[in-house]
């Protein structure tokens, strides 16, 4: 195990030994930072929706990595350097924690609702648990087995009404190619957490991520050329896709980790209970999109599940990255 991945252990260890009483306040500014980044994160899936109107697919990733990381750039720290050694590990994190699953979203949401792409969102908590234990190699608890089963029965109640539902327009609002790009999506961000661990010990949140979004532009450059020509520019589709990369894949990241970093890896993870609400509701009111009731349940199935995957247990694989 390298020294980063011993710091990381460490960490986690100190966290999980913590009773309630020692763990940081979650106060206000706690809550504040959970809502903003429920709002950014559960907004973007109706910013992809406004953006693939007049721009082709393959456009998002390269534009919202750019844009990411023009913003991140002007903070403070995130010029320092990185040591060559680690500079392979940020060229696998540019691929898979962001030019892919950006990407794969937009695919997706040529022929899935928003609505429907945030709620599959919610399980991400769910799926990083299940590929962590897998990437640890450690067995999890009865506790967190029950959560990640729970969790992907919530998945198929969300995904198997919404493929045979129609909008009010008569049209489907999600098909299973459409469904297998979301989960795909999703595995990479699990996959890429585990990846990024051992970085994100040493390394402010700016500093890195600077490099994994640069990194992640170079990726979906020759992919983006060829989207120009199936593109016909907007500016509400330019506007939606500035917005997408500057607050959700730059700023967004950074009010992470500070809340990371004051609250600890366990309640971190609470913005992400309420993403899929606010990406339901926002393409309820903006775009009309109908939901299936079975969709809405499995949605808060998903929420369970993803809460109860949060909760650290006696083998807590989320914390205790061996």
């Amino acid at each position: 195990m390298t020294r980063s991945e011993i710091q990381y252990v460490r960490l986690a260890s100190k966290e999980s030994l913590l009773t309630e009483n020692q763990r940081p306040r979650f106060g206000v500014a706690e809550w504040g930072l959970s809502s903003l980044l429920s709002l950014t994160w559960g907004s973007s899936f109706l910013l992809i929706a406004v953006i693939i109107e007049h721009l082709d697919p393959s456009l998002v990733p390269f534009g919202r990595s750019i844009a990411g990381a023009a913003a991140l750039v002007c903070i403070r720290g995130s010029r320092e350097p990185i040591p060559r050694k680690h500079w392979p590990r940020i060229a696998v994190l540019g691929l898979i924690w962001m030019a892919l699953p950006f990407w794969l979203f937009p695919l997706a949401e040529q022929t899935v609702t928003s609505g429907i792409a945030a709620m599959m969102n919610g399980g991400l908590p769910v799926v990083t648990a299940l590929v962590t234990a897998i990437w640890v190699r450690r067995a999890p608890s009865k506790q967190r087995v029950l959560a990640i089963l729970l969790g992907f029965a919530g998945i198929a109640m969300v995904a198997a009404p919404a493929i045979y539902s129609q909008s009010q327009s008569g049209e489907r609002i999600a098909d299973l190619q459409g469904i297998i790009y979301l989960l795909a999506a999703v595995i990479c961000y699990a996959v890429a957490t585990n990846i990024a661990r051992p970085l994100q010990a040493v390394y402010a949140p700016t500093r890195l991520l600077v490099r994994v979004q640069l990194s992640a532009a170079l990726w979906a450059l020759p992919l983006a050329v060829f989207g120009f020509d199936n593109s016909s520019f907007s500016l509400s589709s330019l506007t939606a896709l500035v917005a997408l990369g500057v607050f959700g894949t730059g700023l967004a990241f950074v009010a992470f980790g500070v809340l990371l970093e004051k609250t600890g890896i366990t309640r971190a993870m609470i913005p992400t209970y309420f993403t899929p609400v606010v990406g339901l509701g926002l393409g309820a009111l903006f775009r009309a999109e109908h939901i299936a009731k079975l969709s809405v349940l499995g949605m808060f199935i998903v929420i369970l599940s993803a809460w109860m995957t949060s909760r650290p247990d006696d083998r807590d694989v989320m914390l205790d990255h061996r």
